[in-house]
């Protein structure tokens, strides 16, 4: 007889990561009636952010609420707004005048299956959809308006000069100087860091974390999001393209200062899995409820895309 208590059975991350992710689609489709995209702007939105995409950053805030208490439809709706921003984030990254590239989530990138100049105004439509989705959080009943403009400015924060776009500009600054490890550090923090810590957050505030559970997730997610940008560069090193669904060996082409290049590979694996050790030491405070945040972060370094 098999005594083994339901609690103790080791957790399915691939069951937990199609049922989020299924949700999440499944809500950004009915936002943006992808399937039937009638303008050549909308058409382009949907190109790229129905894409096959990991959905990390909106699984992570599914799942920081549930750590914390419950998803509610305004973390849903937050969590697609945050896919919205990071899908934008993506297409304009890849554009001609930044990092120039043709393949994006297996296919092409927005500017190369359109035009540049569509790509642009396709970008900056999901990044003020975003916004619009999070004020309409505010028809829950459930979300109080403080909660809501508090997740905003978190995530306008993140998602501005002083988060990703810093980041960005940093990132193409150092193609013709190299960083020191400490500089590539507060790059990525602000590149790719900012709007995972604000996706992590976010589902936090909307789930009515204390200060002490919400302090403990900002500690999981500064650790996740630097682990994420050890690995994606690592890939980006020994990264299988088809796997992947974008080029390998991009960043050694273009001289961009990479974990890889300063540390080595192996110090590079090392200091990834370093920072996943951090991340699930801060959030031992919330026992089995913690088991998706623990899965998320032991996947970002064992990934192969």
């Amino acid at each position: 007889m098999n005594n083994t208590k339901a609690c103790d059975k080791p957790f399915d991350l691939r069951t937990y990561l199609e049922d989020r992710r299924s949700r999440i689609d499944a809500r950004l489709e009915q936002m943006l009636a992808c399937s039937r995209a009638e303008t050549r702007v909308c058409a382009a939105m949907c190109h790229s952010l129905m894409a096959s995409g990991k959905r990390f950053r909106p699984v992570l805030c599914l799942a920081a609420a549930e750590a914390v208490g419950c998803v509610t439809e305004s973390v849903l709706q937050t969590a697609c707004a945050i896919e919205m921003i990071h899908t934008y984030s993506l297409i304009h990254d890849d554009l001609p005048a930044m990092d120039n590239d043709d393949v994006r989530r297996g296919r092409s990138t927005c500017h190369v299956a359109f035009d540049e100049a569509t790509a642009i105004l396709a970008g900056d439509a999901l990044l003020t959809l975003a916004f619009e989705t999070l004020a309409d959080c505010g028809r829950y009943p459930e979300t109080k308006p403080g909660q809501i403009l508090r997740v905003i400015g978190r995530i306008g924060g993140a998602a501005g000069y002083r988060g990703m776009i810093e980041g960005q500009m940093r990132d193409m600054q150092a193609e013709q100087a190299p960083l020191e490890l400490d500089s590539l550090k507060e790059m990525h923090r602000k590149k790719t860091g900012a709007l995972i810590e604000a996706a992590v957050v976010s589902g936090a505030l909307l789930a009515r974390a204390d200060a002490s559970q919400t302090e403990a997730l900002q500690v999981y997610a500064e650790n996740i999001g630097l682990a994420f940008q050890v690995t994606d560069d690592i890939l980006n090193v020994r990264g299988d393209p088809q796997t992947m669904g974008k080029a390998s060996g991009t960043d050694q082409a273009r001289g961009k200062s990479t974990y890889p290049a300063i540390m080595g590979l192996s110090r590079a694996d090392e200091y990834a899995d370093s920072l996943v050790d951090n991340a699930l030491q801060a959030i031992a405070i919330f026992d089995t409820k913690a088991k998706p945040l623990t899965a998320l972060a032991r996947y970002i370094i064992e990934r192969n895309k």
